[in-house]
This record gives C-alpha cells, sequence and structure tokens, in this order.
C-alpha cells in the first residue's frame, strides 16, 4: 500500500472544537458526569443528589452535591480531619476514618433534613448489607449517587469505606446485595466474609500489624506508629476508639466552625525584597567584612 500524506486543511482546523477544560486536565469523567447528573425532565428540576467521595494525602473528603446549569451546589460536606472532635486523633486516612466520615456526612445530612431520628440506619455495624427501606405514611429516605470521580473502583478501596459509612448511617445508596467493592469477599468462589469487613471497620487490621511489627521490630513499630505511642493508643484499644468515635458522631453530627485569627502572621519563605538603601548598606557590610579578614578590595 503506498504512502499517503495526511494533510489537514484549514476547514479542518476551522471546524476543530477543543474538549472540555477538566477533560484536558484529566480531572473529570465526563461520561460518568453525564449519568450521573441528567435528571429527568418529569422531574421539575428536583436535585439529583450524589455522594462525592475524594482521598488526599492528608485527608478524605465526602460532600453531597448536586447539579445545576451554572454548576455544581454543595448541599453538606464532611471531613476526615473533623475525626480529632469525636475522639480519633490519629489514622485520619485509613479505612476505619473513611467509614466514620461517610457515617458523619449520613448523620449531618439527615439531621438538616430532620430524617435523623426516623432513619437511625446500622447502630451497630457488623459488616453485613443494610440498606435503609420506606417506612409506610412517611417521608422517604434520602437518596444518593456514589460519585467516585476518577478512583480506581477496586476491591477494598477507601472510597466504598465511606460510601458503607453512610449507608449505615441511614442514607439511601444503591449497591449491590453481594458485596463485592468490601474487603471480605473472594473472587474465586464468590463468597463474602462479613468478619473481615468489620474488622476493618473497626480498625482491627491496623491494630494485626502494630502488634506484629511490636514484636518483629520494635524501632520500625517506633518509627511508623510514633503518633499512636505519642497518644498513648495501644493496639488492643483500637476497636474501643472507634465504638466510640461512631456513638459521639451519632450523638452530635452538626459542623462546628472554627474561630479563624483576625491578623493572621502568615510564614514567609521567600527572602523579603529589599530597598535600593538596604542594598547599598549589604554591600557596604561585605566590604567591612573582607577588610576586617585582610582581603583588599
Amino acid at each position: 500500500m503506498p504512502f499517503i500524506k495526511v494533510v489537514k486543511s484549514k476547514a479542518y482546523y476551522k471546524r476543530y472544537q477543543v474538549k472540555f477544560k477538566r477533560r484536558r486536565e484529566g480531572k473529570t469523567d465526563y461520561y460518568a458526569r453525564k449519568r450521573l447528573t441528567l435528571q429527568d425532565k418529569n422531574k421539575y428540576n428536583s436535585p439529583k443528589y450524589r455522594l462525592v467521595v475524594r482521598k488526599t494525602n492528608t485527608d478524605i473528603i465526602c460532600q453531597i452535591a448536586y447539579a445545576t446549569l451554572q454548576s455544581d451546589r454543595i448541599l453538606t460536606a464532611a471531613y476526615s480531619h473533623e475525626l480529632e472532635r469525636y475522639g480519633a486523633k490519629v489514622g485520619l486516612t485509613n479505612y476505619s476514618a473513611a467509614y466514620a466520615t461517610g457515617l458523619l456526612i449520613a448523620r449531618r445530612a439527615l439531621k438538616k433534613f430532620k430524617l435523623d431520628t426516623l432513619y437511625v440506619g446500622q447502630t451497630k455495624p457488623e459488616g453485613k448489607y443494610f440498606a435503609v427501606e420506606d417506612i409506610e405514611g412517611e417521608r422517604r429516605p434520602f437518596y444518593v449517587l456514589l460519585d467516585v470521580g476518577l478512583n480506581r473502583t477496586t476491591t477494598g478501596a477507601k472510597v466504598f469505606a465511606a460510601m458503607k459509612g453512610a449507608a449505615d448511617g441511614g442514607l439511601d445508596i444503591p449497591h449491590g446485595k453481594a458485596m463485592k467493592p468490601f474487603p471480605g469477599y473472594n473472587s474465586q468462589s464468590h463468597k463474602f466474609d462479613s468478619r473481615v469487613l468489620r474488622k476493618y471497620i473497626f480498625g482491627g487490621h491496623v491494630a494485626e500489624y502494630m502488634k506484629k511489627l511490636r514484636e518483629e521490630d520494635r524501632d520500625a513499630y517506633k518509627r511508623q506508629f510514633s503518633d499512636y505511642i505519642k497518644n498513648k493508643i495501644e493496639p488492643e484499644q483500637i476497636e474501643a476508639l472507634w465504638i466510640k468515635v461512631h456513638a459521639a458522631i451519632r450523638k452530635s453530627p452538626e459542623s462546628v466552625l472554627t474561630k479563624k485569627p483576625e491578623n493572621p502572621q502568615h510564614k514567609r519563605y521567600k527572602p523579603q525584597k529589599k530597598n535600593n538603601k538596604q542594598r547599598k548598606d549589604r554591600i557596604k557590610q561585605k566590604l567591612a567584612a573582607l577588610e576586617k579578614v585582610g582581603v583588599k578590595v
């Protein structure tokens, strides 16, 4: 076959349409977003709510959002760094923290709509499938869809831990009864062990590793779990810690505004720019220092 050079004419470039900015930046999956935000016309502008879960190196972020023609609007949000207020001082990015953050946003959203007493959720999580059911003659449960963004939807991912926390907290989130995304699911036998998921919810996997490292390598244990040692948290206390955190969240899920200083003093990492007089003085100081040493300038 002869070589054919593809010549793109002026007409091609005139008609070329660039993709959306967030697609070019690789930030938004518009194929998924379209299906999560499009609402039926016969629902008359009623919002379609999404549980948006994102994680960073230092935080887990949960938001309940809905789309408008102008932008996305955030109904309520919860962050894993808020768990310090409820008694969790360490491990704020692990699986247990993701579950607790999901529980926090669920209770916070339900309290906002005055549904918290109607839909209590799973007060004693055992790692089993749970979904809220409609109560006849009452308002329906708050329905949201999980938005994972660009996160990999692998078995044991933290985005599903937040979803499980929100589902146990009383939100109506559609997910499969097979429990495939959670720790404890065996892809070969196609069976789910709820005890494994329960262990992860209450930090059992962290406690196991702490015990193992404490016995095998004491120095590594002190290095990796320095925050736990600083807060005097032993591996045997972790499950009780998370049980207390869940109880505290259910008791008071409201957000608390942090007081910011009126005149904050920000750190300056760059040297401050000198004016003309300061620069000349600096030259004089350098010359004086050289003369003192005995260097002729």
